[in-house]
């Protein structure tokens, strides 16, 4: 059932599958086991997907039509990162679910691509790029993957599985070691990031430890790392039900602490839900007005905030894509703008098959729009704090340069850009720059 299940959720087009998979395996009646082996398969098939398209390419003649080749990439995640699926059990699997759902020609046809898989696949690396698969500990045994010689980048796209001109662009600011750094990282379901939100971080490590969870110290000593596959015991934990911790990523926190926001201000949170970044600014006593476009997940807003013990600091208010503003001055805008999501493509894995042209141009527009309509609410003297969870200058730098350009009497108070990754964090990348409006 997982694995039709992860076949569904994959061929609906979605541009953002993972977050279909809790819907999905209620649907589908799954266990909690089953519904994890279910975000797995659908987990890995998005962040290994340029490595099996390669891998299928060599594998078949002609292309397959797009549900044939949403199988047999599934059959192929199973076989070359799961470890815990046998060969025979992830064969069986696929060959049945093409059979059931295209017809028993087809389930032959699976059965002969996934058998030839395995004739490629060979245990342990030996230093070719073109052969060894990234990750795992298999080699092929023929050159599949493009020739790094040729073209460095486009290897680099099916071992790694990060668009060329994306990981190029990454290259050309920090340098490649550091570009495949990042992508590597992204090749896997980063660790659970918890915020302490009331108490000490070494009394909640011991009762997180006895809820069942394995937390280890994050950087910022506020933040907690738990394995990935522990949010069921995190959510489930009278920490996390009683208000003292929230899952939220180093970056953002200080993206939210950068607003300086202290009791009695008057704060407005232009893009708020989910509302991790609200609750911080509450913690320090600030009355926030929290708007977003979406009246369910400012709902879902108001939820943690009423767990997390701040729902009476906190206003929500429907935002209306195309109207202003509420209505300020206030102390500080914080405004977490819609972005590319590069700085978090480990857990929102499929932002990276979006990424483009298209998508480029259309968040520059929106982003424009939004720290315009952000700076009128600020009082003479505040705060404007611009923050995205992406990595790319055009959202980031150059967006904050070219408002400065434009606004006379705004300056530019402190900016940061994290990359995800690390011993200790952080587990998400981004950017947030505090700009201070003229006196008057």
């Amino acid at each position: 059932m997982p694995r039709m299940t992860a076949w569904q959720v994959l061929r609906s087009g979605s541009n953002a599958p993972l977050r279909e998979v809790s819907a999905a395996a209620a649907r589908a009646g799954l266990e909690p086991r089953d519904a994890g082996l279910l975000r797995r398969l659908v987990g890995t098939e998005v962040r290994r997907r340029a490595t099996l398209r390669a891998i299928l390419a060599r594998l078949t003649k002609g292309k397959p039509k797009p549900d044939l080749a949403c199988h047999l990439r599934l059959g192929l995640a199973q076989l070359f990162f799961l470890d815990r699926i046998p060969d025979h059990a992830a064969v069986n699997e696929t060959v049945d679910a093409v059979s059931r759902t295209l017809g028993l020609s087809k389930g032959k046809y699976a059965n002969g691509v996934l058998r030839s898989a395995l004739r490629l696949r060979q245990e342990g690396h030996v230093g070719l790029p073109r052969h060894d698969v990234v990750g795992s500990p298999w080699r092929l045994r023929e050159p599949v993957f493009r020739d790094p010689g040729e073209h460095r980048y486009l290897w680099a796209e099916d071992a790694l599985s990060v668009p060329a001109k994306l990981l190029k662009g990454w290259a050309d600011r920090w340098g490649e070691e550091e570009a495949f750094r990042v992508a590597r990282w992204y090749l896997q379901e980063p660790p659970l990031s918890v915020r302490v939100a009331e108490g000490a971080r070494p009394s909640l490590f011991e009762e997180l430890e006895a809820a069942g969870c394995e937390p280890l110290p994050g950087e910022h000593d506020r933040i907690i790392l738990l394995p990935a596959d522990q949010t069921g015991a995190l959510i489930n934990s009278e920490a996390f039900l009683s208000g003292r911790v929230a899952v939220q990523g180093e970056a953002a926190l200080r993206a939210a602490l950068l607003v300086g926001a202290s009791e009695g201000e008057s704060i407005l949170d232009l893009c708020a839900a989910p509302g991790g970044k609200t609750a911080v600014l509450a913690e320090s006593g600030a009355r926030v007005t929290a708007c977003d476009v979406s009246e369910s997940r400012l709902a879902l807003l108001q939820e943690g905030a009423e767990r997390l013990g701040h729902a009476d600091q906190i206003e929500t208010v429907l935002l209306d894509p195309e109207g202003p503003a509420p209505v300020g001055p206030f102390d500080a805008v914080l405004v977490d703008a819609p972005c590319s999501n590069t700085g978090v493509l480990g857990a929102r894995p499929g932002a990276r098959w979006r990424w483009g042209p298209a998508s480029k141009h259309s968040l520059e527009e929106v982003q424009a729009g939004l720290i315009e309509r952000a700076a009128l609410a600020v009082r003479p003297g505040g705060r404007l704090i611009w923050s995205t969870c992406s990595l790319e200058p055009g959202e980031n730098e150059r967006r904050v340069s070219q408002f400065l350009e434009t606004h006379s009497g705004w300056s530019l108070d402190q900016e940061s850009l994290a990359l995800p990754g690390g011993e200790r964090g952080p587990v998400d990348g981004g950017y947030a720059a505090r700009l201070i409006a003229p006196a008057n």
